[in-house]
């Protein structure tokens, strides 16, 4: 029956994907954070891909619910974790300091042995926890509310910073934000979407740029996707953006490539100002 086939699909599913968990065949491409000011690079968002062997690249939304319920989540977070902080090393012995940003997920944020995980793999690289953020959604910090504080708490004292990420879309009460340590929220795409041509979405986001510099913390504006909203943002005193504008997320080659050139478009325009 179809519902058989659908099971016997699902089966094969997680069992490649525990192959692709083992062997590495999980790519991860990265997407550039500017400075909203400068439009400088400061860092990287890694987003994690399936190179899967018949369906092709396979994006986080048909998957991840796989590795979720087939536990296999721990094994994945570590992977991208490594994988991520091997980029970060080749990119820093060639000179360039570029911190990246990996997603947790709710089960990763109640693994109590996570904050030595991490704190082993930084030291076997020889990497600063500066290099590395973790970004969590409200709705996976109020999942389990202590043993989230517990786990920031640990993180913090090794030095990694933690951003909350689709910022205004989840969980309702902002106690959280003064309870538990983070550094940084990332302000989901929808509001930024509307804000060119609605002045509530507007209103909103220079509230939540407000709401986080009187905090201390950082705001990032996801899914920029023009140069008036960039110049909107960087006029409200937003910190940084990441979205199309830019660069979507690419293969490292590709990221290098992309790099290279808008660094170099971005130091011509300088000179032109500047003369």
């Amino acid at each position: 029956t179809g519902e058989d086939e659908d099971g016997r699909d699902r089966l094969h599913m997680i069992d490649d994907l525990r192959t692709a968990i083992s062997e590495r065949h999980l790519t991860l491409h990265y997407q550039p954070k500017v400075d909203a000011a400068t439009f400088r690079v400061v860092g990287v968002e890694a987003l994690v891909r399936w190179d899967h062997p018949t369906k092709g690249l396979l994006y986080p939304g048909s998957f991840l619910p796989l590795v979720e319920d087939s536990g296999l989540m721990h094994e994945m977070t570590v992977a991208v974790l490594e994988q991520s902080l091997d980029q970060v090393k080749r990119w820093f012995d060639s000179g360039l300091a570029l911190p990246v940003a990996v997603n947790l997920s709710a089960s990763s944020l109640v693994d109590i042995e996570l904050p030595q995980r991490v704190e082993r793999m930084l030291a076997q690289r020889g990497l600063s926890a500066s290099l590395l953020m973790l970004e969590i959604t409200e709705d996976v910090i109020m999942s389990d509310r202590e043993r989230a504080r517990h786990i920031l708490d640990e993180l913090r004292r090794i030095g990694i910073q933690v951003a909350v990420d689709d910022f205004g879309t989840g969980y309702s009460s902002l106690a959280y934000l003064r309870e538990l340590p983070i550094d940084e929220l990332k302000l989901d795409r929808s509001f930024i979407a509307s804000m060119s041509a609605d002045d509530r979405s507007r209103a909103i986001v220079q509230s939540a740029i407000d709401l986080a510099h009187s905090l201390g913390l950082r705001m990032v504006a996801e899914g920029v996707e023009d140069e008036h909203t960039a110049r909107q943002l960087s006029e409200g005193g937003c910190d940084e953006a990441q979205g199309f504008y830019f660069s979507r997320a690419l293969p490292v080659d590709e990221f290098d490539s992309w790099l290279a050139r808008y660094e170099q478009c971005l130091d011509t325009a300088e000179l032109e100002l500047g003369a």
